[in-house]
């Protein structure tokens, strides 16, 4: 839950830099090819990057409500998250062989795996 609201978090202020990259674009003049140029790639890539942030913090949102209420197949998500975030270096690492650790140990099958009730 927690590495999913940081998500969310970091998405909110990359949306605010490229609606600020945007407003330093719609402020430049046409004379000015490379402060346009530039404004625009960058408002292009951080609200890109804002909205895969977004995405990949309700994903694990969502993960980690549907394993505090046992679905079955919350377990299965949550190690392919897990998987996932070893490759973001060092916190996602960390954070993904913790996770993996946790979901793949035996006696946390029974306890993701309990009806609902």
């Amino acid at each position: 839950m927690i590495w999913g609201a940081l998500s969310l978090v970091l998405s909110l202020a990359m949306l605010a830099l490229g609606l600020a990259a945007l407003a330093i674009f719609a402020s430049s003049g046409p004379g000015e090819p490379g402060a346009r140029l530039t404004a625009s790639f960058l408002s292009g890539l951080f609200l890109s990057l804002a909205a895969l942030g977004l995405l990949w913090g309700c994903v694990h949102l969502w993960s980690a409500f549907a394993l505090y209420r046992g679905r079955e197949w919350s377990r299965a998500v949550g190690v392919l998250l897990g998987i996932l975030n070893l490759l973001l270096v060092p916190f996602g690492t960390a954070l993904g062989a913790y996770a993996l650790w946790v979901l793949t140990r035996s006696h946390a099958r029974p306890t993701v795996a309990a009806p609902d009730g």
